[in-house]
């Protein structure tokens, strides 16, 4: 299953409790990503706050695994997550007609 991970920092956390834990939490982040649970990672382009792409059996493995992350174990950071599934509107470039819309060439 593929998930998004949209970061959500915790209201109160001031930048000297993160500083600590950055070489951490990017090493653990390494670990994830050459596991192959961390797919892709970026920061959100105005708000610096990390967008992960997960690949896990389910759910709650991807929470177990972003409770490893050092800024979530020490409460700083914690995550939405999006559970994706594939697109298939381009089914509809292959389907006939539907009912009452009219398709010309």
């Amino acid at each position: 299953m593929k998930l998004i991970a949209l970061e959500r920092e915790i209201p109160g956390a001031s930048a000297e409790e993160f500083q600590p834990l950055l070489v951490d939490e990017a090493r653990r982040v390494w670990e994830l990503q050459q596991s192959g649970a961390v797919r892709e990672i970026y920061f959100h382009a105005e708000q610096h706050t990390a967008v992960i792409v997960l690949e896990c059996a389910h759910r709650e493995e991807a929470r177990s695994l972003l409770a490893t992350l050092p800024l979530v174990h020490a409460g700083l950071i914690g995550f939405e997550l999006i559970p994706l599934a594939a697109y298939d509107g381009f089914a509809r470039l292959f389907a006939g007609p539907v009912d009452g819309v009219q398709t010309d060439g």
